[in-house]
């Protein structure tokens, strides 16, 4: 079973207001303890550093060469954190009129070279985005979206062999609904009201396997998804 949201359309944009006063740092390389600034927004929810720390102990604290995209950027958290492990590329791309204003500043704060902003939809940028084109690809859309499964059918398609994927979502994802998608459950961290994933894409032979075992078997329950390594 693939975990749902309670909401059946996208979340509105977020109105955002001009206060500044909430922060996010990034946790580790070159910009290592640097405080960003957040705007002040509705449904706008950071990843935490607790999680932002795991991912990065997972993925790697080099990412010396890697092309990078987060789809829904939000604050861009992730993406300058990437960029401050040495990617090689990173594409910012958000919809709403003030975050993208507030990601071009701390681009200019950060003199991030290696970082591109889009003002734009998560969904349009990884179908346009060529086949096998990047290494590391961030989904932390709305909650209230149920974007998930179109995200990740199109980040397949964009995904290079040897790449992986940050999922965050209100559910844990099983092993057999991403299999049906083409991705392997590499790693799982529940943190709140927050689950991570790290997501490998399946070579075609174990996609197909997937998903004929998904069609000839009952699916599995969203809260009984295996990680594939132990949390730290």
């Amino acid at each position: 079973m693939r975990p749902k949201s309670s909401a059946a359309k996208p979340a509105p944009k977020p109105r955002v207001a001009a206060k500044l006063g909430n922060q996010v740092r990034i946790i580790g390389g070159k910009w290592k303890r640097t405080k960003l600034k957040v705007v002040d927004a509705a449904g706008l929810r950071p990843t935490p550093d607790r999680v932002r720390e795991t991912l990065f102990n997972w993925l790697g604290q080099d990412l010396q060469g890697l092309r990078c995209l987060d789809a829904f950027a939000g604050t861009g958290a992730l993406g300058f954190e990437a960029a401050s492990r040495g990617a090689a590329h990173v594409t910012l791309v958000e919809q709403e009129s003030q975050l993208v204003e507030q990601l071009k500043r701390t681009q200019t704060q950060l003199d991030a070279q290696a970082v591109s902003i889009q003002r734009g939809d998560g969904l349009a940028a990884l179908r346009h985005a060529a086949a096998g084109s990047l290494h590391l690809i961030f989904l932390d859309p709305p909650f209230a979206s149920n974007l998930w499964e179109s995200a990740l059918t199109a980040a397949r398609k964009a995904i290079a062999p040897n790449g992986q994927v940050y999922l965050e979502a209100p559910a844990a994802w099983g092993a057999e609904a991403l299999g049906a998608l083409g991705w392997s459950l590499h790693r799982h961290l529940k943190a709140g009201a927050v689950h991570a994933h790290v997501l490998r894409p399946l070579a075609a032979e174990s996609q197909a396997t997937a998903a004929m075992a998904i069609a000839g078997h009952a699916p599995a329950s969203p809260s009984l998804a295996q990680p594939a390594g132990a949390q730290p």
